[in-house]
């Protein structure tokens, strides 16, 4: 590994990688949070058990990102605690500058994540297609179309890549295709306003549209 590349390694964000291959599982929880109910049809029900569909919705995503709160702690830490050791001298500590950071920012993200893909979800009431659009744009974002100059620049706001820096402790320099245009305090804003939206949005749809 020469200099260049050395100063650039993060091996906290490397380890981290495993991460957002398995955010899949926290974006099908959230997913099938409500998008299940669509699906089979006990929306129906649901709502004439709690007619208050700001209370119903509510409860949706506080039991779901909870739950995803508590998994993501988990394992965020045992993610780090094995990729660290697995990397040896290069790798680092839970108390070594920005790693509590990092490892706040991944449980953040995960956690963030999964409030997402519930707003997501009943937006567009259906579990497969809600899937079928955020599986692709998660993988191809992070695989290949954030890494794209010219895509890059309206990529790197995707909640995948904001979660990416969330998780970083070395910022690039601007020649490697992972640099990004902010740091770890505006990537964790804008992976609220992501939230938030989403989450205004499936509570919008729910109150206006017929189950």
């Amino acid at each position: 590994m020469d200099r260049e590349h050395r100063e650039n390694f993060d091996p906290v964000a490397a380890g981290f990688l495993g991460l957002m291959v398995g955010q899949i599982s926290l974006v099908t929880f959230g997913v099938l949070q409500i998008g299940a109910e669509y699906t089979s049809g006990t929306i129906r029900a649901s709502l004439l058990a709690v007619p208050r569909r700001g209370l119903f919705y509510g409860a949706k995503v506080a039991v779901g990102t909870l739950t995803a709160m508590v998994f993501s702690l988990f394992t965020v830490h045992l993610t780090f605690l094995a990729a660290q050791w697995a990397l040896g001298p290069h790798g680092m500590s839970l108390g070594d500058p920005g790693v509590p950071r990092a490892t706040l920012g991944a449980w953040a993200y995960l956690t963030l994540m999964c409030a997402f893909s519930i707003g997501v979800a009943t937006m567009l009431r259906s579990t497969a297609l809600t899937l079928g659009i955020l599986i692709p744009l998660l993988f191809l974002n992070s695989q290949g179309l954030g890494n794209v100059p010219r895509i890059r620049t309206v990529a790197q706001f995707l909640p995948d890549q904001a979660g990416a820096v969330m998780m970083q402790v070395v910022r690039v320099d601007e020649s490697f295709v992972t640099h990004r245009d902010f740091g770890p305090g505006t990537a964790l804003a804008i992976m609220l306003l992501w939230t938030a939206a989403a989450l205004l949005g499936g509570y919008a749809v729910l109150r206006r549209r017929d189950a």
